[in-house]
């Protein structure tokens, strides 16, 4: 069975989506929703699939098994709640949501539905990854005490004037909500639930949004970790985890170099180039058939947005933020 799926939203990256299934056995676009049809009419012509604005034309076909979410973050919530009343399944692209609140009622309302909800988080994908979630929990790395990561990029003349992606609404804290998220939810899925945040951010040289942010973390477990997001520096990535018998460094996507406390030289692994776009989309696909559960469990999803509210209150306020002790301890 191949899964047939709309895609909602192409701009730039829910093309990046509908170029990275092409020919895939597992899932394909049947269809496309996006607000300017005639903007998006050439790619949908190349892709060839049929375009429409509204979401309902989709979510009422019953040959449609499920959507994609590549829309602006302050929708999402909206559009999973009808999808999902419409027993369509549901991938939707990070950041979730932008409060608990309206996750736990799109989680609930997917469960209740039956379908399955998916929250992309496509970094989980990467083989070094992997490999670093791997031996942290295996013990390779000892305890972990601490991490620390940048996700930073050049957003400087990259977005047009008016767009959604220099909205602080869509935005708060500037990289956090596209690029900051993924190192969260690495630290999650590295150290579990975030006991508490405090951050701050602020705007340097984009007048719209903020372009630099920081963060501290407390878990649950006490270990700590830190994070910094710019939108105002050219590409840095870089996952660095602190254990008490080695540390382990992801500095860009591909190469992972661990340290061992006897100064033995770092040991260094390379890896392949993997297309991580496509690899989510079939992953959504094996857990709409039933065949693996996605990667990505809500309860994590739900975690994540939390953390993410957390850290928009705490640089709001400029004092650390709590998070529910049940949650936290969860």
């Amino acid at each position: 069975m191949t899964v047939r799926a709309a895609i909602v939203g192409l701009g730039r990256w829910g093309r990046r989506l509908t170029l990275s299934i092409q020919g895939s056995s597992k899932i394909q676009f049947v269809a496309g929703v996006t607000r300017r049809v005639g903007r998006a009419q050439e790619f949908a012509d190349q892709v060839g699939i049929p375009l429409t604005n509204q979401l309902n034309d989709v979510i009422t076909n019953p040959s449609i098994d499920a959507v994609v979410l590549a829309t602006p973050h302050s929708v999402h919530a909206s559009q999973v709640l009808k999808a999902v009343a419409a027993r369509k399944h549901v991938l939707c692209e990070k950041p979730f949501t932008l409060d608990c609140a309206s996750a736990a009622r799109c989680i609930e309302a997917a469960q209740a539905a039956g379908v399955v909800l998916a929250v992309g988080m496509n970094r989980r994908f990467l083989p070094a990854v992997r490999d670093l979630v791997s031996r942290a929990h295996s013990g390779d790395l000892g305890t972990l005490l601490h991490v620390e990561a940048n996700y930073s990029a050049n957003a400087i003349g990259f977005y047009s004037e008016g767009s959604w992606r220099l909205d602080p609404v869509e935005v708060p804290c500037g990289g956090l909500a596209g690029l900051g998220i993924h190192m969260v939810d690495s630290m999650i899925e590295l150290l579990g639930p975030v006991r508490s945040v405090v951050a701050v951010s602020s705007r340097r040289m984009l007048r719209e949004i903020d372009d630099v942010t920081a963060v501290l973390f407390e878990f649950a477990s006490g270990a700590s970790a830190s994070l910094t997001t710019s939108l105002a520096t050219p590409m840095c990535w870089r996952l660095h985890a602190f254990g008490s018998a080695a540390h382990a460094e992801l500095r860009g996507i591909a190469r992972l170099e661990v340290t061992r406390r006897n100064d033995s030289p770092a040991q260094v692994f390379d890896y392949a180039p993997v297309d991580i776009e496509r690899k989510e989309l079939e992953a959504f696909a094996d857990a709409v058939k039933g065949e693996a559960p996605f990667p990505v469990s809500l309860a994590d999803a739900y975690h994540g947005v939390a953390v993410f509210e957390a850290i928009v209150r705490s640089a709001s306020s400029g004092e650390r933020v709590e998070l529910d002790p049940v949650l936290a301890a969860s």
